[in-house]
């Protein structure tokens, strides 16, 4: 392909992802599903479904001689609201995996074909109305497991865990509680979920493996990552109990990825529907890349993309996306 067909589908690409500059940049209780529903592919994607620009974007990586590995999250906030949305950040994006948090579905209503059709491999952990998390992956989905790794199998828990080892890379799909208010027993409930995390990550992981932990913590790490911390629902998301939490994942061996890139205060990935917040720019930075440091060390570039934020009925979240060297 000639440098001016690839520069000419570049320029296109950048102009549909929005500012480069924007790097800144919420269930109850169900039932644990029988099963994990996994779909793999059988068959080539068709270019009938996909777009012009998704193929632009693969001649682009076949042109560049690109070995990264593009790993996204994303909490759609009902993924059968959100599908129109998805399928077209998808296409633009090219993510090769892709964490969903928050799809509000069954496993037998999971649009796993859909997700076919545009060339990923899928797995869905749902308990319907509530929760419901997924992995879509283009570069393998082995070793699927959903909930806490000590979890019995008969065990009801929600919906909010699943693991899968994506092209030699152990990626998991979180959706933190929310805590609704410090004091309540939704707020105890909270931490007692982070700890089970945390317990389960030093008895099944190995920080010294590439590994990943993608998703909604409802946690802002830090005051910069809030506008405003005295005015964030009722404390949580931003008390100290939560933070020491996630800094004992840190401690564990996992880095803040994007944190790691772009070290610039006021970069949210969230902000609320009710108050015009997103345009007045109060939110929050609660959706993470949390790797291990053989995979962190790896990662080349971050981007919150505020333009899937935008437009008709998006998402509460915008995603995150972090390309790693691998």
């Amino acid at each position: 392909m000639s440098w001016s067909l690839l520069s000419s589908i570049h320029s296109e690409i950048s102009l549909e992802c929005g500012d480069r500059n924007h790097h800144g940049h919420r269930g109850r209780a169900g039932p644990r599903p029988s099963s994990v529903v996994v779909m793999h592919l059988s068959y080539p994607p068709s270019l009938g479904v996909a777009s012009a620009k998704a193929e632009g974007l693969r001649r682009i990586r076949r042109a560049l001689g690109s070995d990264h590995m593009r790993i996204a999250t994303w909490n759609v906030n009902s993924l059968n609201k959100r599908m129109p949305r998805v399928e077209e950040w998808l296409d633009y994006a090219q993510p090769d995996v892709l964490c969903l948090q928050e799809t509000k579905l069954s496993d037998a209503n999971f649009p796993a074909m859909a997700f076919a059709s545009l060339g990923y491999d899928a797995a869905h952990c749902g308990q319907g109305q509530w929760n419901g998390v997924a992995i879509l992956s283009k570069v393998g989905l082995d070793d699927v497991v959903s909930g806490f790794p000590d979890q019995a199998d008969d065990e009801v828990t929600e919906a909010r865990l699943l693991w899968a080892t994506c092209k030699g890379v152990r990626v998991v799909s979180v959706y933190v509680p929310n805590g609704r208010q410090v004091g309540t027993e939704h707020y105890d409930a909270k931490l007692q979920w982070l700890e089970r995390l945390q317990h389960g990550l030093e008895n099944a992981s190995d920080p010294n493996e590439p590994f990943v932990m993608c998703g909604d913590f409802n946690i802002a790490p830090e005051d910069r990552d809030v506008w405003d911390p005295a005015k964030v629902n009722g404390g949580t998301h931003v008390s100290e109990p939560e933070r020491e939490a996630l800094r004992r994942l840190e401690q564990w061996g996992l880095v803040d990825v994007f944190r790691r890139l772009y070290d610039d205060d006021r970069l949210y990935s969230y902000w609320d529907y009710r108050a015009g917040d997103f345009h007045q720019h109060r939110g929050m930075r609660i959706d993470l890349e949390l790797a291990t440091k053989p995979l962190a060390d790896a990662a080349s570039y971050a981007l919150i993309d505020r333009f899937a934020r935008k437009g008709k009925s998006p998402s509460d979240h915008a995603p995150l996306l972090v390309d790693f060297d691998v």
